[in-house]
């Protein structure tokens, strides 16, 4: 929660590697298809952003808009899909490859992550419970 992301190498040795404004609750961490690493750290505010770190640790505002952002999972096609409000909605956002647009897609109160299946289903957690969402959506995988 202080901000610091550290990079650790193949030995296990860790070394700070980018660093965020403290937040309340723990970050959520993915990386997207062009390699950067996205986060969220959910504070109480409601125009939060999502923020990349790109390979030298560089820091940049990806969207902001947020209330409370947290799980984060990219599609097969590039889109962002946060546990987050927006524009008061809380559900599951998503929000296209270049960060200009978003969306509600799945609506839930309660939600604070999610990834996809190789099914294209969506799995969706709430604070209590798990569910699987038929989306017809294809995850990204680094694999």
């Amino acid at each position: 929660r202080s901000g610091t992301i550290f990079r650790v190498n193949e030995l296990g040795e860790s070394r700070p590697f980018a660093s965020l404004d403290p937040s309340v609750a723990a970050f959520h961490l993915a990386f997207g298809p062009d390699g950067d690493l996205y986060v969220s750290g959910p504070t109480v505010s409601s125009f939060e952003s999502v923020v990349r770190v790109n390979a030298m640790g560089d820091v940049t505002k990806f969207y902001t808009g947020l209330g409370r952002p947290q799980g984060l999972a990219f599609d097969a096609e590039g889109n962002l899909y946060v546990a987050a409000s927006l524009r008061g909605h809380r559900g599951i956002v998503r929000i296209t490859p270049d960060g200009r647009d978003a969306e509600v897609v799945v609506a839930g109160s309660s939600l604070v992550g999610l990834a996809f299946d190789d099914s294209g289903n969506m799995i969706v957690v709430s604070t209590q419970k798990v569910y699987r969402v038929s989306m017809g959506i294809k995850g990204y995988s680094v694999f």
